[in-house]
């Protein structure tokens, strides 16, 4: 468990945290404190939910401190995840190397341009590794620069980037402690000269963006599409994820490559597993003994998008991951290993951090993930696009339909800019698909969309409804208890959040049956 305290900068404050940790038998796993967000941050190992209220409450009364809540990670585990995931997951090769020209650290992508394993390099003098320049003697000179030159390894020319790195020491004394290589293979040169020289961009186009949310999404989306990482696109339903997850494929350099999406969404486990990575003909009682390619073998060279990665089974999650380390798998029923090169970009509509909290998503696998994401922002929060995008769907569909194309009326402009679309982009595309569909005028109204009445607290609002205003306010107030309970799981803390006295809290959540039996914390 992990705890984030919001404190003074005081001396001796961290003790006393310690000391109530010790005063409840809790073994300490790390602690940390960031001078910027003025938090303490103490991890330690899970323990029983009557013995963390007491340790909450404890903490909360020492002086000084103003706020404590859990949290995934500590600041360093944050930053040093996702520093080894980004450095994992860079297409150039990257070798850091101390100050006497031994190789320390090496990714991925430098192992496979130099032909090598990590144990066959770690410990070694780059100079065996690397041919064309004196490392130890460039490190041993008074003054060490960077340097850009033209070196050999496995037979193959890079040109690299060598820079020193230098650290400074408590006196305010430059040492240096070795250097970073950077290598660029002359395929990757090609294919960042080509991006250079022709951005193939015009498969945003379709991608009508307006709002200043949305063109930010379209510049992010550009950039990282000529990059090989995996990409993490969030948003609620409707949003066009997979819209945006094609046009990245379509401006990379993948784009002569299949792209194939699958839904993860209520897969079994089964099913998922032969959809991606194939079977053999061994693999079922059938007469087919061909076997099957899976997604990955069949978009080689391409793109795969999995929507609704959330839903993957913890299982597939773990097969997931091991595709992503090194590209390679085995086809259901088969010991060969098959090796392949695939960009994958996910989807989600859930929050993936807190189902990494409640160990209901690998942690491993969303920092694989989660290095390169997008939001995609609703549509109710991009108003400027909303009229558009309706214009846009409006011809069409009249197109399609053979129709004249009719226009939105005054009033139905005005009403479908301030409806929240709980659907988004996909309720007005599917909307107004209807609404053209049947009617014969040239001028839309509101009625004519039939939009169901909703509002962001309450959602889709029954127009049959029954019953009294009180019996309406407790179910509102029983449905808010439950959602706040999980984050406040305690009589104290939530009468503190709504202001209320503790009694008053404590009866409601007896009244309405709510408790950490009854709710998941």
């Amino acid at each position: 468990m992990r705890l984030q305290i919001a404190c003074q900068d005081r001396m001796g404050l961290a003790k006393e945290v310690l000391n109530i940790l010790v005063d409840h038998d809790i073994d300490l796993r790390g602690i940390e404190f960031d001078k910027v967000s003025k938090c303490l941050y103490v991890a330690f190992p899970k323990i029983d939910f009557e013995a963390f209220q007491q340790v909450m409450a404890a903490i909360r009364r020492v002086d000084g401190i103003t706020d404590v809540k859990t949290t995934n990670f500590l600041p360093y585990e944050r930053e040093h995840n996702e520093l080894v995931t980004l450095l994992r997951i860079l297409p150039d090769g990257v070798i850091s190397i101390d100050s006497k020209g031994q190789i320390v650290t090496a990714n991925q992508a430098s192992l496979v341009d130099l032909g090598v394993s990590e144990s066959d390099i770690i410990g070694q003098p780059i100079q065996s590794i690397l041919k064309g320049f004196n490392f130890v003697k460039w490190l041993d000179a008074k003054e060490v620069t960077g340097q850009t030159l033209k070196l050999t390894g496995n037979n193959e020319e890079f040109v690299t980037d060598i820079l020193p790195i230098n650290v400074t020491d408590e006196d305010g004394n430059v040492q240096l402690a070795g250097a970073v290589v950077n290598l660029k293979s002359h395929s990757r040169l090609g294919q960042q000269i080509n991006a250079f020289r022709d951005d193939n961009n015009e498969s945003f186009n379709d991608i009508l963006a307006n709002s200043t949310s949305m063109r930010r999404v379209i510049r992010e989306a550009k950039k990282m599409s000529q990059l090989d990482a995996p990409v993490l696109l969030q948003g609620e339903t409707g949003t066009g994820k997979e819209l945006l997850a094609r046009a990245c494929h379509d401006a990379s350099a993948r784009s002569e490559h299949p792209f194939i999406a699958l839904s993860c969404a209520s897969l079994p486990d089964n099913v998922a597993e032969s959809e991606l990575f194939g079977f053999s003909g061994d693999a079922f009682d059938t007469q087919d003994t061909s076997g099957k390619r899976g997604i990955f073998e069949q978009a080689n060279g391409g793109t795969v998008f999995l929507d609704e990665v959330s839903e993957m089974s913890s299982e597939m999650q773990t097969k997931l991951l091991r595709f992503l380390q090194d590209g390679t798998f085995r086809r259901v029923a088969e010991e060969q290993e098959v090796k392949v090169d695939v960009r994958v970009i996910c989807s989600t509509q859930k929050d993936l951090s807190n189902m990494v909290q409640e160990g209901e998503f690998r942690e491993d696998l969303y920092y694989r993930l989660n290095v390169l994401s997008i939001t995609i922002p609703p549509l109710r929060e991009r108003r400027m696009d909303i009229n558009p995008l309706a214009n846009h769907f409006i011809q069409k569909f009249a197109t399609e339909l053979g129709k004249r194309a009719p226009t939105l009326s005054k009033n139905c402009s005005e009403y479908i800019q301030g409806y929240p679309w709980p659907g988004n982009t996909r309720q007005l595309e599917n909307s107004l698909y209807r609404a053209i569909s049947i009617s014969e005028n040239d001028i839309l109204e509101q009625q004519d969309l039939e939009l169901p009445c909703y509002s962001n607290e309450f959602g889709y609002l029954d127009e049959g409804f029954e019953g009294s205003l009180d019996q309406a306010v407790k179910r509102f107030e029983a449905s808010l208890l439950r959602k706040l309970y999980p984050a406040y799981p305690s009589s104290r803390q939530l009468a503190k959040k709504l202001g209320l006295s503790h009694t008053a809290i404590a009866n409601k959540l007896r009244d309405y049956g709510i408790n950490k039996k009854s709710t998941k914390v």
